[in-house]
């Protein structure tokens, strides 16, 4: 059985494990708090595999040309921006979640600087490859 990746009103999809998961950091973030209030939930099995979800491999592509990379949305904890691994706490890791293949996102950073991405690829996304423990 397949879903809408686009679910018509919302803005975010999420998984209730991610949910269930995220739930726990909410008091190091009032936006992750807010997002988490106003993102539709899925059980695991049936998050569409284009949406972005906790430890989603991401391919993005930068405003210029030729600025392509691959990030993994993870959490604080595991989090090395060197190496590609974005915490899900960061304004871009929050712009991510539970955005689909083809959405821009964007965000701005505390100290004043915009940024935004489009999401060109999912590569790997736990709930689609079946691993509901990562």
């Amino acid at each position: 059985m397949s879903f809408p990746s686009h679910v018509p009103g919302a803005e975010r999809l999420l998984s209730e494990l991610d949910h269930l998961r995220l739930s726990r950091l909410t008091d190091a973030s009032r936006p992750l708090q807010d997002l988490l209030d106003a993102a539709d939930l899925l059980p695991s099995r049936q998050l569409p595999a284009d949406v972005v979800s906790m430890n989603s491999e991401i391919e993005v592509l930068g405003p210029r040309p030729g600025q392509q990379q691959r990030l993994t949305l993870c959490y604080p904890g595991d989090a090395s921006p060197e190496q590609g691994r974005i915490s899900v706490l960061s304004p871009v890791g929050l712009s991510l979640l539970g955005r689909a293949v083809g959405d821009q996102v964007s965000w701005q950073a505390g100290h004043g600087a915009a940024g935004s991405l489009r999401i060109q690829a999912l590569p790997y996304q736990p709930e689609a490859s079946g691993d509901f423990s990562r």
